[in-house]
């Protein structure tokens, strides 16, 4: 790849199969850190048995809340060719999984397209991003994704700025949730209650930023589909570089329960989250799980 444009850092940079040198530090050939059932996303994507998660190393953003730093950041992970993820697809398939979700895929999404046309798994496949995409990027996995996952962090360009190197990451986030929803159209799930169609939109509250969170909030009232469901996070964990107020600390109870009670206002539908969910113990090890190999089908 001469001029890599898949993220909106439109960094125009070369990128061989091995190595890069635009913002993600990425090759061409997709490194998976982890491919192996997972149980921790919301009941409606992960359901009883999981789903099939294919985590991607690299990423588009430099998060300082960052809870995958092992793969976002020092880049873990095995490189594999567009047989060998296909092939892994098909493992995970038949583990049973409700789904098959590609995590913080953007930076691969041509191996990822070359991978799903050796082999399209007969699950819903789930795209988890961070909402950090370009419209054109989007189109590539029109007829592809079944279901989005996005996060939407942050409104405020000085808050995008701090703690996720981004300050346009609303003004390409928004836009790529609305295409998001315009491909898939009103979310569907099957009688178990898993969701086979459909956007479900994330927001981490972090701490001392609630009013961002409203903002967060106003934006998918107004401008996404009625209906669209939405997940509300409490899970940040300060890191030990985040020395400085308000990021040293966790989210309180009271700035919690003030965004859960805006959604309420609005009649934003969906899940909350405990406060026990903000322990590492919910990091999955990315240790090259579901990596070894397998032979052929």
């Amino acid at each position: 790849m001469d001029k890599c444009t898949l993220c909106p850092r439109d960094c125009g940079a070369k990128r061989a199969e091995e190595t890069g040198l635009g913002y993600c530090g990425m090759g061409t050939l997709a490194t998976v850190a982890r491919a192996a059932p997972h149980f921790w996303e919301e009941p409606c994507v992960s359901g009883t048995y999981g789903c099939g998660a294919v985590f991607f190393a690299g990423c588009t953003l430099h998060c300082t809340y960052c809870q995958n730093m092992a793969i976002s950041r020092q880049n873990q992970g095995k490189r594999v060719s567009a047989r060998e993820l296909a092939d892994i697809f098909m493992r995970l398939e038949d583990e049973n999984v409700h789904a098959l979700e590609l995590v913080t895929g953007t930076q691969f999404i041509p191996a990822i397209l070359d991978a799903l046309s050796l082999y399209r798994p007969r699950l819903p496949l789930v795209w988890n991003t961070s909402g950090y995409e370009t419209v054109a990027s989007l189109r590539r996995l029109e007829g592809l994704v079944d279901v989005y996952l996005p996060d939407l962090k942050h409104v405020s360009s000085r808050l995008s700025a701090v703690c996720a190197g981004a300050p346009d990451y609303f003004r390409c986030a928004g836009p790529a949730l609305e295409e998001m929803c315009r491909q898939i159209g009103p979310a569907q799930y099957d009688a178990e209650g898993i969701m086979t169609r459909g956007t479900l939109v994330r927001h981490l509250v972090l701490p001392g930023c609630t009013g961002d969170s409203l903002k967060v909030l106003d934006f998918i009232h107004d401008h996404l589909p009625g209906g669209t469901p939405i997940s509300l996070m409490r899970q940040y964990t300060p890191q030990p570089h985040c020395t400085k107020p308000p990021f040293d600390r966790r989210v309180r109870d009271k700035e919690y329960a003030r965004v859960l009670d805006y959604a309420a206002e609005l009649g934003l539908e969906g899940y909350m989250q405990d406060k026990h969910a903000a322990d590492s113990a919910f990091i999955p090890p990315f240790d090259l799980t579901g990596m070894h190999a397998q032979p052929d089908k």
